[in-house]
């Protein structure tokens, strides 16, 4: 299959998508006992809160609460008993990473709200039907299932759609392609025949007003 057939034209492999590093080894199962330790320890996270019933809020709560009663009675024994303290490294955020997070924060956000103002303002049609299904897609799971669930799947589909669209990916690529151009097709019909006439119809009214 050449690079022209390729889904969205491109000229990398999957592993090159995804990084090429240790996170694309992880979900392409090169590290196979990696991969399936972090889907046994989700599985067994979410088994906890589905069986005690446990909400991350109250997990985490207890998680540290219990960490830092054991610290505290260790640093007091320690220092009645004239023993070594814990071992604890030295916790403290540098300038250069709060600037990195900072710019990496702000990017995303100028981002969402530059989309936001060209969908609010109509000047993309496409990207406006690209979040309303997201949003209607997202509103639709979330009222069948619950948050952790929800990130459980999730977890799991990362971890399973890409080794096997690597394995498949001739086969995706080509029933994907073939139905990108019959969306395509469908889209332009639907901005002809619907988008075209409303924006007219609104513009013909603001004429009359």
């Amino acid at each position: 299959m050449g690079s022209s057939d390729r889904l969205f034209n491109r000229h990398t492999t999957a592993h090159q998508i995804l990084g090429g590093g240790l996170v694309a080894d992880v979900m392409l199962w090169r590290r196979s006992n990696l991969t399936v330790g972090i889907l046994a320890v989700t599985l067994a996270t979410w088994v906890v809160f589905e069986i005690s019933g446990y909400t991350l809020l109250s997990l985490v709560s207890s998680v540290f609460l219990l960490l830092f009663t054991i610290l505290f009675l260790w640093a007091k024994s320690a220092a009645i008993l004239n023993r070594p303290a814990p071992p604890l490294p030295h916790f403290h955020l540098s300038e250069e990473t709060v600037n990195e997070a900072a710019t990496f924060i702000r990017d995303h956000v100028n981002t969402v709200l530059s989309v936001s103002e060209d969908i609010a303002l109509g000047r993309d049609s496409r990207m406006f039907i690209k979040v309303a299904l997201s949003l209607l897609m997202i509103s639709v799971i979330g009222s069948l299932t619950d948050f952790f669930t929800f990130g459980y799947v999730c977890l799991v589909v990362v971890l399973t759609i890409p080794a096997l669209y690597e394995r498949y990916e001739d086969h995706i690529d080509t029933y994907a392609l073939i139905g990108y151009r019959k969306l395509q097709e469908l889209y332009v019909r639907f901005d002809e025949g619907c988008v075209t006439k409303v924006h007219k119809w609104i513009l013909e009214n603001q004429k009359l007003s």
